[in-house]
């Protein structure tokens, strides 16, 4: 199962609206299929493997990440029919699909068929690969992380903006890796305006597809001349409200990006509108790369679902430097927003906190 899992990874970010899924099958104890779901519409990882396997699947074991599919309602086939004609012996999943159409409807099929079924095998690690499917599945909205490089002391750029590089090139490669696996990533205009960033992918696991670019801009205030629409190296969504200019919103879809106006929150977009958009077009993971403000809204909406903290060795001190979270200082410490730590480790010389808002 562990080798399921790993192949599975390959596929995260790529697969949406679907989930990524891995499969291995195993023979008189040797591998003789390998496969993983690569893209939404492409075959299912049990068909991958299956069809490396051949004849060698008669008898064999089938150990797969997520419960096989059943329902006809999707472009691919169902995998339960291909997997009962196989000839497979047995199955072990690692867990059950959470999707309304399946959910344990694909394991009683395999079971009528006289196959031998086991599951929650590596669960734990199974339902962390499938979050954002989950999340999407069940809400109808992505699941959200929020991404931070900053000093130890919470800066993330000096009083004039200066914020390259703050951590290093190991924890950079990591965070292209989160970009890598993720459907859509996020900024706010203020990060457009300061660092014109690409928010491509450099590192990491080849893609079929990019990551689409977001940027909250509830007046219309991107440059036309921006990397984000002029690079053409991946889709970009540039978020307004009512304040956008309908001249610059024709403007920018002219040159190819998308605007879509949502309604307005305190003047900035706001997130239960935009998450519900997003999960509309089928993005199940983002990635927030904001600023300071940025930042502050979405956790003080509570819609994200992780910190990612990167923190260098550094401290850069002074009270105008920037601050990881910006927005107003509760007046009371009982109304910070609590987490639940799930892991510290060192990425390179810098320390990767992360933690769920409880």
């Amino acid at each position: 199962m562990a080798q399921a899992l790993a192949l599975a990874w390959h596929g995260a970010g790529q697969t949406s609206p679907n989930p990524p899924v891995g499969a291995v099958i195993v023979h008189q104890g040797k591998v003789v299929g390998t496969g993983y779901h690569q893209r939404a519409g492409g075959p299912h990882a049990e068909v991958v493997a299956l069809r490396q396997a051949g004849r060698r699947a008669r008898g064999a074991t089938l150990y797969v990440t997520l419960e096989p599919c059943c329902h006809l309602d999707k472009r691919t086939p169902p995998c339960v029919p291909f997997i009962i004609a196989s000839g497979i012996k047995r199955v072990v999943a690692a867990t059950r699909d959470p999707n309304p159409q399946v959910r344990g409807r694909g394991l009683a099929a395999l079971r009528r068929a006289k196959l031998q079924v086991k599951v929650g095998v590596e669960a734990a690690q199974a339902e962390r690969l499938i979050e954002p499917y989950r999340r999407l599945i069940t809400t109808g909205q992505p699941f959200v992380t929020l991404k931070v490089a900053a000093t130890l002391d919470g800066k993330i750029a000096t009083a004039k903006g200066e914020s390259r590089w703050i951590t290093s090139p190991s924890a950079r490669e990591m965070a292209h890796l989160l970009r890598a696996r993720s459907d859509a990533i996020l900024v706010g205009i203020g990060t457009v305006l300061a660092d014109d960033p690409s928010l491509t992918v450099r590192t990491g696991s080849p893609r079929g597809r990019a990551p689409l670019r977001v940027v909250l801009d509830p007046s219309l205030s991107i440059p036309l001349a921006a990397k984000l629409l002029t690079d053409g190296q991946a889709p970009t969504l540039i978020v307004t409200t009512t304040s956008g200019s309908p001249a610059k919103r024709a403007t920018l879809e002219k040159k190819g990006a998308h605007v879509v106006v949502l309604p307005a929150r305190h003047r900035r977009v706001a997130w239960r509108g935009l998450l519900k958009e997003l999960g509309r077009r089928g993005i199940a993971s983002l990635l927030i790369e904001g600023g300071a403000e940025v930042n502050a809204s979405a956790l003080r909406e509570r819609v994200v679902d992780r910190v990612l903290f990167f923190l260098a060795p550094k401290i850069l001190g002074g009270r105008d430097a920037i601050s990881a979270v910006g927005g107003e200082s509760p007046q009371n410490l009982s109304e910070a927003l609590p987490l639940k730590m799930t892991s510290v480790r060192l990425v390179g010389p810098d320390i990767l906190v992360e933690g769920r808002p409880r």
